[in-house]
């Protein structure tokens, strides 16, 4: 099958007739179709940190210097997670050092993170863009899905509520958005990566070519560092390429993966914008590099009971249960390892948790001097039906509801509100960890 056979097949089967030659749409009204939106706060951490000092009346704006959000070198958590517009002109980049920053840019402005934050802008973008559809998604701390379809006769058609929605974020929360739009998520997120900040675009089905097709095939949603490579191996450079690539070629080269990656570079994907989080996460996990070097089983249970709070508080937020806890170890000489088992019963109890954790750790710990712990879990359910067993505690729902409380009452009154006896001597957080965009997710439900 040639190129324009492969196009003709991919628009067709969503409704549309596109005549090339003219550039246009020949049949078919886009309003009348799906159309999905996806924000995307532009230098998320950075902005809203630049946002709440001027509101609480700073004299400069971060994102106007040479800038970036970054762990602390003295915990050993040196890394860029943001940056600012000037920083990049320094050739600073995100997950380098902080002390090689510091070395392309003497000057630069190094803030620490504030997680507590972050979460309260990403809500109040959540509860904004709630104004104009019943279906809303997130992606990540800083990234929603927004189902627009239907929606057109209340708020105009999808470029025109695009931007009102950038202006309003803009104007009420103080930093800027991109929103792409397109027919699905795939599209919609392509859409607003294509160029940044404070944008709109749109990646209907027939701008595909025009705007999808011509970019490396690194940009395409699921395609990593190893698959990067494997297609570079076969002189797959763009997405066009892969797009017209014969799909029995790349199932021969890269299995069930290759049809999905053709399909995604085609702009075929048809998953709902839902709610419901359990559906795009597969574990749950959070780990600390610590100040010190640990030496004793005490205070790496510690640790260990500290990064299980984070975990089964966000593992409760999804309305999940997990099956499978895993212990991640990392020593001084940064050699690592990690330990893993089956739960007999599902669960989402922070003590379970812990106990399960702790005796993988003590399994796999060897004696030496640990750098960095990590706890996490996978083989997730819903909440809503867990199978019981003849061996399970008859104070598991009292557990429950307890873990429950807590939660609670840290959402509303901080982390450090309430804390267990163990960790009472604030030698560690009572919740602690560093927290990546997948577990924002997970939190936004309990937040």
């Amino acid at each position: 099958m040639g190129k324009d056979a492969i196009i003709k097949t991919n628009i067709c089967s969503r409704g549309f007739t596109y005549n090339y030659s003219k550039n246009r749409l020949k049949c078919g009204d886009i309003m009348n179709k799906r159309i999905i939106m996806h924000v995307d706060a532009n230098s998320a951490y950075l902005s809203w940190q630049a946002a709440y000092d001027l509101q609480r009346g700073a004299a400069i704006d971060l994102r106007d210097i040479p800038s970036v959000v970054g762990g602390s070198q003295k915990d050993r958590r040196g890394i860029v997670l943001a940056k600012s517009i000037p920083a990049k002109a320094f050739g600073i980049q995100t997950g380098e050092v902080i002390w090689q920053a510091r070395q392309k840019c003497p000057g630069l402005v190094v803030i620490p993170p504030n997680y507590e934050l972050y979460m309260k802008a990403s809500n109040a973008l959540y509860s904004l863009i709630k104004d104009y559809s019943p279906k809303i998604q997130r992606f990540s701390v800083d990234e929603m899905f927004l189902d627009y379809t239907g929606m057109g006769a209340f708020f105009g058609e999808p470029v025109e509520a695009a931007h009102k929605i950038k202006d309003r974020v803009k104007e009420e929360l103080g930093f800027t958005v991109n929103i792409g739009i397109g027919e699905n998520k795939l599209t919609a997120k392509i859409a607003g990566d294509l160029k940044k900040p404070d944008m709109v675009h749109t990646l209907y089905h027939y701008e595909i070519p025009s705007k999808m097709w011509i970019l490396p095939v690194e940009d395409l949603f699921m395609v990593g560092r190893k698959t990067k490579k494997k297609l570079k191996e076969i002189n797959i450079n763009t997405i066009g390429d892969l797009a017209n690539t014969d799909t029995k070629f790349l199932q021969n080269r890269l299995k069930s993966f290759g049809l999905l990656l053709w399909r995604y570079a085609n702009g075929i994907e048809d998953s709902a914008v839902s709610g419901n989080t359990l559906m795009n996460i597969k574990s749950i996990g959070n780990s600390t590099t610590i100040k010190f070097d640990v030496e004793d089983k005490k205070t790496a249970h510690k640790v260990l009971f500290s990064l299980t709070e984070s975990v089964a508080m966000r593992l409760r937020g999804a309305k999940a249960c997990c099956s499978i806890v895993s212990v991640e170890v990392r020593t001084s000489q940064l050699n690592f390892y990690s330990h893993q088992r089956k739960l007999f019963t599902p669960t989402c109890i922070t003590s379970e948790i812990f106990a399960m954790a702790a005796e993988l750790f003590e399994e796999c710990w060897g004696g030496e001097k640990i750098r960095h712990l990590g706890v996490r879990v996978s083989g997730l359910y819903g909440d809503d039906f867990v199978q019981s067993s003849l061996f399970d505690d008859r104070n598991r729902e009292k557990r429950e509801a307890l873990d429950s409380a807590i939660d609670s009452i840290r959402c509303k009154y901080g982390k450090s509100s309430i804390m267990r006896a163990v960790l009472a001597d604030y030698e560690f957080l009572p919740v602690s960890g560093g927290v990546g965009e997948d577990d924002y997710a997970m939190m936004s439900s309990i937040l």
